[in-house]
């Protein structure tokens, strides 16, 4: 597999949940977790924090990560995507002498990610000689028997599949939103972090949540505990 980093991607602006990336999820800041998968997956030879906040840097070396530098104000803004801040990481590393083979980069509120999941996404990058592997999950329902409101009036978006039975649709995935693992050498080629020879790992629904507004914070810390098997 050669040398690989773990990237966990925290920078300190959050408009829709303040503070988010280091926000207690039941009791503990939510960066920790993705720190924690990405020990306990015991593959790698550096696990690093990507962000332009001291006090995030500070959870982050608490909890066993590393901050050797700081995100580049350009990667800090709210239209820096997350292969931008990939990009300056690799670059930032390079300029001290350390170069890696593969990247595992990590969000920062995703309490769901197991080190299994990364162990085995990782394992997929190698075995597939992928560019990327991209944790995907199944719709719940078939987009293709969406519809759209126009003039008040509802309406099938493609009617052609509204008398389907759902067996018989094409499954259709969407990314998870929690890791993405990487070949360096094709990154560096494509600047991307979904690239031409992607390999999915899909994943159980039970597995994935979106944070994206308090509430969905607080449906996220019911569905943890119930997967811990603890009571609410």
């Amino acid at each position: 597999m050669g040398r690989s980093v773990a990237i966990i991607t925290a920078r300190g602006g959050s408009k829709r949940i303040p503070r988010k990336n280091i926000k207690p999820f039941l009791g503990r800041p939510i960066l920790e977790y993705s720190i924690a998968a990405a020990q306990q997956a015991d593959i790698f030879h550096e696990i690093m924090v990507s962000t332009d906040d001291e006090e995030i840097a500070q959870t982050a070396r608490e909890a066993g990560a590393k901050v050797p530098f700081f995100r580049s104000e350009d990667a800090s803004g709210d239209f820096a995507t997350t292969a931008d801040v990939i990009a300056e990481v690799l670059t930032s590393y390079e300029q001290i002498g350390m170069c890696f083979d593969t990247v595992c980069c990590i969000y920062p509120t995703a309490p769901f990610v197991t080190a299994d999941a990364i162990r085995r996404a990782m394992l997929l990058l190698e075995q597939e000689q992928a560019d990327c592997v991209i944790p995907v999950v199944k719709f719940s329902f078939p987009p293709q028997r969406g519809v759209v409101v126009r003039e008040g009036r509802l309406t099938p978006r493609w009617p052609e599949n509204m008398a389907k039975r759902s067996q018989d649709l094409e499954p259709l995935y969407h990314d998870c939103g929690q890791f993405y693992c990487l070949n360096v050498e094709s990154f560096q080629r494509q600047k991307a972090i979904w690239m031409k020879n992607a390999v999915p790992l899909i994943q159980d629904e039970k597995y994935v949540q979106d944070i994206d507004t308090p509430e969905d914070w607080e449906i996220a810390e019911m569905k943890y505990q119930m997967m811990q098997g603890r009571t609410i």
